[in-house]
């Protein structure tokens, strides 16, 4: 009898090929670049289930193409990048992989809110370049952690676990979220507060809600006028949250203090990107997750979803 075809779109952990070769014939897109856009097309019209990432675009025009597909397994745990409603209607399963990220990312996010407000990178790049020839007090000064108030945009797994970090750090931790989370105002000692409030108190305010159409730009003019001068902003949600025009103007006319930006409008980020000129922005580019041991849970899960339902089984983390 012949195997299903699971097709996937860029290289992952040999643990997690060996669970698919197991229930299928296994093809992977071996280049280090997006797969083409042609090319997912076409090994979508043969294969029975998709490994994907947040580069490949799961749409209406791949999914009436894909007769045999059953299972889109993405990489991650947003899905921006799926129309989860037309693979409904195509009777496509679709799944993600939360939780096995969590606590990479947030440890990534207090990385992000740590660089900027303390001007780390800033102040390597002064070292590198020669310009530290004296001592001086106000050297490279930047902003308290310790203390200092964090706000907390999107109290989801990510969102909480950001949390517990920064009460280590002695911070008053204000939240904003669709609805209030009584565990975790319990187990963090988190304030729900209304967004603007929010902005208003925050020294610093970390984004982590899903792209939605109701999230879309969320982070625009108004938002940033509302921060304090001395305020630092970190986005390691999704780049399509942010309007980065807006944000660009708040950092040149100093209505916040920084930015620590892991996600962008445009990704891989253009290098004329007017946010990169900017010496109180910290960029990196996309790395939340991005860890050995997480990469490989990641990997694990998604291809335990699609060997799940390739026998007939329900998925473990369905979308």
């Amino acid at each position: 009898m012949t195997k299903p075809m699971v097709y996937v779109t860029r290289q992952v952990a040999n643990e997690a090929i060996a669970m698919l070769e197991a229930v299928a014939d296994v093809e992977v897109w071996a280049e280090d670049r997006p797969i083409p856009r042609d090319v997912l097309l076409q090994k979508a019209e043969e294969a029975s289930a998709l490994l994907t990432m947040l580069t490949e675009r799961i749409d209406e025009e791949l999914l009436m193409r894909a007769k045999r597909l059953r299972i889109v397994a993405n990489m991650a745990v947003g899905y921006d990048n799926i129309d989860v409603a037309a693979a409904k209607r195509h009777g496509v399963i679709v799944t993600n992989t939360p939780d096995v990220l969590t606590e990479a990312t947030a440890d990534l996010a207090f990385a992000l809110l740590m660089a900027a407000g303390r001007r780390l990178v800033e102040a390597n790049r002064f070292l590198l370049a020669g310009g530290w020839t004296s001592w001086n007090p106000y050297l490279m000064v930047g902003q308290n952690i310790y203390g200092a108030t964090l706000g907390i945009v999107g109290m989801g797994r990510i969102g909480q676990a950001v949390a517990r970090r920064a009460a280590g750090f002695g911070m008053r931790i204000l939240y904003h979220n669709r609805s209030r989370r009584p565990d975790a105002e319990r187990t963090t000692g988190a304030q729900y507060a209304p967004f603007d409030e929010l902005l208003r108190e925050s020294d610093y305010v970390v984004l982590l809600t899903p792209l939605t159409e109701e999230t879309r730009n969320l982070m625009g003019e108004r938002e940033f006028s509302l921060m304090k001068p001395t305020a630092v902003f970190v986005n390691v949600s999704r780049g399509g949250t942010v309007d980065e025009a807006a944000l660009y103007r708040a950092l040149v006319d100093k209505q916040i203090w920084a930015a620590g930006l892991d996600v962008f409008q445009q990704e891989p980020v253009p290098l004329d990107n007017p946010l990169l000129s900017l010496p109180n922005v910290v960029a990196l580019p996309h790395i939340g997750s991005a860890t050995y041991q997480t990469r490989l849970e990641m990997a694990r899960l998604a291809a335990a979803n699609i060997a799940a339902v390739l026998s007939g089984e329900e998925p473990v983390t369905p979308v």
